[in-house]
């Protein structure tokens, strides 16, 4: 029988994890080795941002690259949508906390939205993260900054309310951030945005807004896109419309290959999905150009239906190196680093955004393998497709729902950074937003004015017309 004197495993290596207090004063500390007035310095020197957007070319699907340029001209905004890899670049030349969390790697406004969670309720979240890895959590709040500041200078709004959003969505990232560490960690896990209560809880403009992102999610359905994008052969196959060039039918020696694609892919996802797809044949593949910087990269929808014809649509995306690492120069932990290697780039996709949202997509899954035509290895991942996503119109915007939607995306990528293990550490070091908003208003400033010179420069380079 065992007495109060026997050496127990788990006694002898149990220490007191860190308190909450010790972690904001680790953040604390750390304003020493790097005062957050820094996080305001954007360094002047040498720059060839246009040989960064060709290198990303080089690797795109040729014909589809000028739809790219062509959609990242149209606006400064747009441009700016579309250049997550200059960003983090010039990031990588500025001052750093060096307090890394998950990172999203393209928090912009228009990457936050509306989508359905698998219990069918609209949630309002993070909705992209090609880009995501793990780097300092300030990167991702200068890219939302900056994107509230181009954003409110594209729409022509008057100074103030575009300094007053900017500068009060890094006071709410702060006060978020610091309400979730007082919370348990399993608290903040299961903490999200529902958007039909925000709703009743918000001013009457901004109510209006979410109101019709709710109604335009709530139209998004698969079932719609179904009937938009796909017609019947007489033999009952679902074939997508051509509608070329943003929607084409495939090499044939890619289709002959979409089974075992499809296995590859079910074998990264839930157990319930593999068994829910054993009741569903593929039916077709088609390439679909998708978004502003992601023009040119390898994205498919494949269309599934069952005997009685109901159909699923599921969209295969190309996965590469995040920017945050590639131009941005961050290492990743080396259990991140050896995950990578053993998934490749769409499981580092998958896994961020299961860690960043609160409720992610249960179709959700990866794969890769080398490409028909030859090359290097490629990597996927895969959802559902439109399964009632929604945004918001950022032109369209009342100047009270301007100020709620920047404090909302503040909001949400506090919950998602919140995930971190160093979240509290984070707390402590930005405290309560004012040093620090002061110093990523002024950076986001200086760069939201490096972007539209930007812009102006990359339409010259692509031999577009140059006009405001």
């Amino acid at each position: 029988m065992a007495t109060t004197t026997d050496v127990r495993p788990l006694a002898e290596s149990w220490s007191a994890p860190p308190t909450l207090e010790d972690h904001l004063g680790e953040g604390r500390a750390a304003r020493e080795r790097v005062p957050r007035e820094q996080l305001a310095v954007l360094p002047d020197g040498v720059r060839d941002p246009m040989a960064i957007l060709d290198e990303q070319d080089s690797t795109r699907v040729p014909e589809l690259v000028p739809i790219r340029s062509e959609r990242m001209a149209a606006s400064a905004f747009a441009f700016y949508r579309g250049t997550a890899a200059l960003m983090a670049a010039d990031l990588a030349r500025s001052p750093s906390s060096g307090l890394d969390v998950g990172s999203c790697g393209d928090a912009h406004v228009s990457n936050f939205g509306l989508f359905a969670s698998p219990q069918r309720t609209l949630v309002f979240d993070l909705n992209d993260f090609d880009e995501s890895a793990w780097a300092p959590w300030e990167w991702d709040v200068k890219r939302l900054v900056t994107s509230i500041v181009i954003a409110g200078q594209s729409t022509n709004r008057d100074e103030k309310v575009v300094e007053d959003a900017a500068l009060g969505a890094v006071r709410t990232y702060a006060r978020a951030l610091r309400s979730g560490a007082r919370r348990s960690p399993l608290k903040r896990y299961y903490d999200h945005f529902d958007a039909d209560a925000a709703e009743e809880a918000v001013d009457p403009e901004s109510a209006e807004a979410l109101h019709r992102a709710i109604k335009d999610a709530e139209k998004r359905t698969a079932a719609r896109a179904v009937r938009k994008l796909t017609t019947v052969d007489p033999g009952g196959r679902l074939l997508f419309i051509e509608q070329p060039p943003t929607m084409t039918h495939v090499d044939p020696r890619i289709e002959a290959r979409i089974n075992e694609y499809i296995a590859l892919y079910l074998s990264s996802a839930n157990v319930d999905i593999r068994v829910l797809m054993q009741k569903y044949h593929v039916t077709d593949i088609a390439r679909r150009v998708v978004g502003v910087g992601s023009v040119g990269t390898r994205c498919y929808l494949i269309s599934n239906a069952d005997g009685d014809g109901n159909a699923l649509l599921l969209q295969a995306k190309e996965a590469s190196q995040s920017v945050l690492v590639q131009y941005g120069g961050i290492a990743q932990p080396e259990a991140v680093a050896d995950f990578i290697e053993r998934q490749g780039e769409g499981g580092r996709v998958v896994a961020m955004q299961r860690i960043l949202q609160a409720v992610s997509d249960p179709f959700l899954g990866h794969l890769r393998g080398t490409p028909v035509e030859g090359g290097p290895e490629r990597s996927f991942y895969v959802r559902q497709f439109h399964d009632k996503k929604g945004g918001f119109d950022m032109d369209t915007l009342e100047d009270s729902a301007f100020r709620w939607y920047a404090d909302a995306c503040a909001t949400t990528l506090a919950r998602a950074h919140g995930q971190s293990p160093n979240a509290s550490v984070v707390s402590g070091y930005v405290g309560g937003g004012r040093v620090a908003g002061a110093a990523i208003l002024e950076w986001s400033y200086r760069y939201a004015d490096l972007s539209r010179a930007d812009w102006q420069l990359f339409r010259r380079h692509r031999g577009l017309d140059v006009s405001d």
